[in-house]
């Protein structure tokens, strides 16, 4: 996978590491030439000038790459560079860091943003997790806000106790994709028992959460238009 990241501080040079020792091909990008000593980044190419500016985008061959990840510590720097690679070269998939919490809401496919990465907020989710047993945790939002990754903890007094995935009506909009028991991730399939102490992930619309907290909460009605057939599937 071909990827640029804009941005060679802390948080895209990690980002970078991660993505080379994978094998990925990685561009970094950024104004000071100065930043790559310090890094700590080896195996990637680099390319040095304003990351908003068409001729760089043009000299990094954006149109050829798959991912851009705009990891700059400058929100509008990040937006303009994901709408110039989904409106110039035509992106599949853009990824922006978002630095102040109160910018999140621009940060979707009107900017050119497939996937925002708010740090504070994925902190205050991560922190929402460890503790909030039985309550439905938004972990990250994707494909621009539309649809989200959500987890879920099963108290060991819950009704879904000794219940399988494909007996649970679940939301139409909402996709059982793992379970984490015992520290170990469980593909779901329709006849794994629910224990108590899973930690179920979904991917949901934002729409359906509310229907899948009425079914996981005790007690809680199912919502209208579920379904059994298959775990999260119509």
């Amino acid at each position: 996978m071909k990827v640029i990241i804009a941005g060679a501080g802390s948080v895209g040079s990690s980002i970078a590491k991660e993505l080379l020792a994978h094998g990925h091909e990685v561009l970094l990008i950024d104004e000071k030439p100065e930043v790559v000593g310090r890094s700590g980044v080896q195996g990637a190419r680099w390319l040095f000038g304003d990351a908003c500016e068409l001729s760089i985008l043009k000299d990094a061959h954006m149109d050829e790459v798959d991912v851009v990840v705009s990891a700059t510590g400058d929100d509008k720097v990040n937006l303009v560079v994901s709408l110039l690679a989904k409106s110039e070269f035509g992106v599949g998939r853009t990824v922006g860091r978002v630095n102040n919490p109160k910018n999140d809401w621009m940060f979707d496919d009107a900017w050119g943003v497939d996937v925002a990465v708010s740090t504070p907020r994925l902190m205050t989710a991560l922190v929402e997790e460890a503790v909030e047993v039985g309550d439905v945790v938004r972990l990250l939002t994707l494909q621009t806000g539309v649809a989200s990754l959500v987890s879920f903890t099963v108290p060991h007094d819950a009704r879904l106790i000794g219940r399988t995935i494909g007996q649970v009506l679940w939301p139409a909009d909402a996709t059982v994709v793992a379970i984490l028991r015992d520290e170990a991730p469980i593909t779901p399939s329709p006849d794994d028992v629910i224990e108590g102490g899973d930690e179920l992930f979904f991917i949901s619309t934002i729409a359906a959460e509310d229907e899948l907290r009425a079914v996981l909460r005790p007690g809680g009605a199912q919502p209208q238009g579920s379904h059994s057939e298959a775990p999260g599937k119509p």
